[in-house]
C-alpha cells in the first residue's frame, strides 16, 4: 500500500485557501510549477479534478469541496507538530506580518514594539496601518487588530481588551451651545463622525433606567480616520463618540469633557484576528500575548 500523497494535500489546501497557485507558492515558499505538478500528481493518483481552472478564476469542484475541511486539517496538524517542536528547540524567529487601525496603530500599538524586538530579536516584523478592514488571507498577514463588534467568520479570535465610547465636547462649545440632557436633544447639534462607524449615522446610547436611545446627529464634520476629528472637537466645533484611547489624555487634563453622564454607547473591544485553519508559529504567538499583555495594562483599556 502506497503512502498518502501528504505534501501533495497540503499544497491543495494551500491552493484552497487562497484561490491560485501563484499564492501558494509564494505562501509555501515552492515555485508555482512545483504546485502545478502536485496538483496534477494528487488528481492522477484519485482519479477526479479538484479544481476548476479558467484563464480568469479558480473554483472547487464537487470532489475538492469535499475534500478541502479534511486537507486543511492535515496540513494544520503538520504545521502543529512543527510548531511544537521548533518552540521548544529554539526561541522565536522569523517575519511576522500585523495590521492594525491607522491611529491605534500609531498610538498604541507601535511603542510597545521596541520592547518586544528586544526580548526576541530573531522576530523582524512589519506593521501595515489602515482604517480600512485588510483581507488578512489574501493579504499575506499573520494577524490583525480590530477595533469594535467581529463580524461572524472563520477567522481566529481573541479578546485583548474592552474600550469605552464616549460623548464627547469642549468646554467652549458647552458654554456656546448647552449641555444635553438628554439623547434627543442632540438632534439639534453639531456632530464630528467618524465614516467607518458601524451604527452608520445613528448614535446609541443606554441607560441603566430608562433603556436605549437611538438618534440621528447632524454631521459638520465627516472623516474615515477618528483622530482627524480631534482639533475640529478642541476648537469646539461639535460633539463626537470618541473611543476613549483617543481621548483620555485630553479628558485628564480637561481640554474635553463627557457630554451626557449616565447615558454610555455600546462598548466595544480590541481583538486581535488570526487566519484559520492554522497552527500558531512561535514568533506570532508571542507577539500577541506582548499585546495581550501590554494592551490590557492601558490607562483607558476595559475589562468589560
Amino acid at each position: 500500500m502506497k503512502l498518502p500523497d501528504l505534501e501533495a494535500w497540503a499544497i491543495f489546501a494551500r491552493v484552497a485557501e487562497l484561490g491560485s497557485f501563484a499564492s501558494a507558492a509564494e505562501a509555501l515558499g515552492i515555485t508555482q510549477p512545483t504546485v502545478s505538478k502536485a496538483m496534477t500528481r494528487l488528481e492522477t493518483r484519485i482519479g477526479t479534478p479538484l479544481l476548476h481552472r479558467t484563464s480568469r478564476r479558480m473554483t472547487l469542484t464537487a470532489a475538492g469541496e469535499a475534500a478541502v475541511e479534511r486537507s486543511n486539517r492535515l496540513l494544520a496538524e503538520g504545521e502543529a507538530v512543527e510548531a511544537a517542536v521548533t518552540a521548544q528547540a529554539v526561541s522565536p524567529r522569523g517575519h511576522v506580518r500585523m495590521a492594525a487601525p491607522m491611529s491605534f496603530g500609531v498610538a498604541h500599538v507601535a511603542p510597545l514594539l521596541p520592547a518586544f524586538m528586544a526580548k526576541f530579536p530573531d522576530v523582524t516584523l512589519e506593521l501595515a496601518l489602515s482604517d480600512a478592514t485588510v483581507d488578512i488571507v489574501g493579504g499575506g498577514f499573520d494577524l490583525a487588530l480590530r477595533i469594535g463588534t467581529l463580524e461572524d467568520s472563520s477567522l481566529i479570535a481573541r479578546r485583548l481588551c474592552g474600550v469605552r465610547i464616549l460623548l464627547v465636547g469642549a468646554p467652549a462649545y458647552f458654554e456656546r451651545v448647552g449641555r444635553p440632557k438628554h439623547p434627543r436633544d442632540l438632534a439639534g447639534h453639531r456632530g464630528l463622525t467618524y465614516a467607518y462607524a458601524r451604527s452608520g449615522a445613528a448614535w446609541r446610547f443606554h441607560h441603566a433606567r430608562h433603556g436605549d436611545y437611538s438618534v440621528g446627529v447632524p454631521s459638520v464634520l465627516r472623516a474615515n480616520n477618528a483622530e482627524a476629528l480631534t482639533p475640529a472637537l478642541l476648537a469646539g466645533a461639535g460633539l463626537a463618540l470618541q473611543p476613549e484611547f483617543l481621548v483620555w489624555r485630553e479628558l485628564r487634563r480637561g481640554a474635553l469633557e463627557v457630554a451626557l453622564p449616565g447615558w454610555q454607547p455600546p462598548e466595544i473591544a480590541v481583538h486581535v484576528v488570526m487566519p484559520p485553519g492554522r497552527s500558531r508559529p512561535a514568533r506570532v504567538q508571542a507577539l500577541v500575548d506582548h499585546l495581550a499583555r501590554k494592551l490590557a495594562q492601558a490607562p483607558w483599556a476595559s475589562g468589560e
